[in-house]
């Protein structure tokens, strides 16, 4: 029988147990395993994790623990950079982008009117899920850790709240986003990007009253969606103020 003694930190404590958070821990294990299996067995998905020092030193998810080692184990590190010491991913991601899981939709609405690219499809599968945030280095949203554990998985969140006002602070917060924020840059339907277009374009497009009663109109460049400042506007800029007003 080996051992190992593990130390999480910060915001990685969610997933242990209440007796376990901010305290070194000791593993029991038999043969080899790796540092990733390991961290993974104490429910903490990897796609959480930034930087793992075993006995000071930093290594990569395939290292295999040896017996008496000591890791530390940190999380995601969005506001610095750490790339001369960590050997987890070529680098650190800088400008997020993320992908949702399936129940998720409110959430997605939400980052969109704040301008946050986020990509979300109420029939995803979370293959597809893991796939497509790969290919496209965004990182996953989700309550489910499951999704977080996969081995294709590179960079996730487990968002701790199920309240979707709570979550898009959440986020915010976590990812250091209240500098990025670009309120109405974004479609909220499918996620492309607005842009302005002359009046005389949309004439066939909109309401003959809507037309008449605004002069500024914006469109989707990946659905077409035409949107003005009409009626609902003034109830999405005090939704925008409120998030604002618990942004740290």
């Amino acid at each position: 029988m080996k051992k190992a003694v593990f130390r999480f930190y910060e915001e990685l404590n969610d997933f242990l147990p209440v007796d376990k958070r901010k305290s070194y821990i000791e593993k029991e294990f038999w043969g080899s395993a790796s540092v990733k299996d390991m961290i993974q067995s104490f429910n903490v998905p990897h796609t959480e994790v930034d930087l793992i020092l075993v006995n000071g030193k930093s290594v990569d998810f395939d290292y295999t623990v040896s017996n008496n080692d000591k890791i530390s184990v940190y999380p995601v590190f969005e506001t610095f950079d750490i790339s001369e010491v960590q050997r987890l991913r070529p680098e650190p991601l800088r400008e997020p982008k993320f992908i949702l899981d399936v129940h998720l939709g409110k959430l997605a609405r939400s980052l969109r009117l704040l301008g946050i690219d986020a990509l979300y499809q109420n029939d995803f599968e979370d293959e597809q899920i893991v796939t497509i945030a790969a290919v496209q280095k965004r990182c996953i949203l989700t309550r489910d850790i499951g999704i977080l554990k996969r081995s294709e998985a590179d960079r996730g969140y487990w968002l701790r709240s199920a309240d979707p006002e709570i979550q898009v602070v959440e986020i915010i917060n976590r990812f250091q986003l209240k500098g990025k924020l670009k309120e109405f840059s974004r479609c909220i339907s499918c996620n492309g990007e607005l842009k302005t277009i002359d009046k005389k374009e949309v004439k066939a497009k909109v309401p003959e009253n809507s037309y008449l009663s605004y002069e500024k109109f914006y469109g989707c460049e990946n659905c077409d969606k035409i949107y003005w400042k009409g009626s609902h506007y003034s109830n999405m800029i005090k939704n925008i103020n409120g998030i604002r007003e618990k942004i740290l």
